[in-house]
């Protein structure tokens, strides 16, 4: 069956270790969506951190291309137009803010415009986020938070600490917290929460209903556990050569990794040449 929609994931993915999007992916890319295939970035980046891949791909600005952003808690036009929204509850941010600060692990939210955190002593991890996705940091007091809670829609609440501090908050969540948010980790010093529903496999599901693709005619291309839920989901899921096992396993083939062109390879053999 043809491929009418390609969804790939960013980091370790779509961009090289220098963050750069090679030109064979480039002209890959830009091929297919001129021959009409929907090329969806899926991300646990906010909009703010995709927008430059969009005007370099030239996808920025339509009515009619997406984004799945938050790892699956928005789903978007790149026009802005949204399609999918996943929020977390206040209640269930202010129980799980203070589990992290009883952890002593630090922690951020991420809104459409700002991420906020509670910690004075910002995390180096917050601020490599904040510079990635090109976002700006907030502190705000727990009790600031509470006070303007109308304020925010929290899309994204991550734990941004080293790998042995969140290996050990991770091990020690009790169930009940748990069962509230979709979980997953996104890199070693990464842990993030989003809405119980949110996934990009879910997004792009419910994206694929709206345009009337089914998942056989979709591939999706990913390197870590996040991308998980969109490579089950398509069709066609292909893990990158520099995925985590896990991803490996599950994936229906392997392409190169995301510094020799995995995704212009990817593009080739399943939507060329099908």
């Amino acid at each position: 069956m043809a491929i009418k929609m390609v969804a790939i994931d960013i980091d370790g993915t779509l961009i090289n270790d220098n963050r750069e999007i090679t030109p064979k992916t480039v002209a890959a890319i830009k091929k297919a969506s001129e021959q009409g295939v929907k090329i969806v970035l899926c991300t646990g980046r906010p909009m703010t951190g995709v927008s430059a891949y969009l005007d370099q791909l030239g996808l920025n600005n339509r009515d009619d291309e997406y984004v799945v952003s938050f790892n699956g808690g928005l789903a978007q036009t790149t026009s802005k137009k949204v399609m999918v929204n996943y929020s977390i509850s206040f209640n269930d941010y202010a129980d799980w803010v203070n589990y992290c600060l009883k952890e002593g692990v630090h922690s951020q939210i991420e809104t459409r415009d700002y991420i906020y955190t509670t910690n004075q002593d910002l995390s180096p991890y917050t601020i490599y986020e904040s510079e990635l996705v090109s976002m700006p940091v907030r502190y705000r007091s727990m009790d600031e938070m509470a006070r303007t809670r109308d304020q925010y829609v929290v899309i994204k609440a991550m734990m941004v600490d080293t790998k042995e501090v969140i290996d050990r908050a991770w091990k020690d969540l009790p169930q009940e917290m748990a069962d509230r948010f979709s979980i997953v980790r996104s890199e070693d010093f990464y842990l993030e929460f989003m809405h119980k529903s949110a996934s990009k496999g879910q997004a792009l599901n419910r994206l694929c209903d709206e345009l009337g693709i089914t998942a056989n005619e979709v591939m999706a291309l990913g390197n870590a556990q996040n991308d998980d839920s969109m490579i089950e989901f398509a069709g066609t899921g292909v893990a990158m050569g520099n995925s985590v096992p896990g991803t490996r396993q599950i994936a229906d083939d392997i392409t190169a990794d995301n510094n020799h062109d995995g995704v212009a390879a990817a593009i080739e053999k399943y939507v060329f040449n099908n």
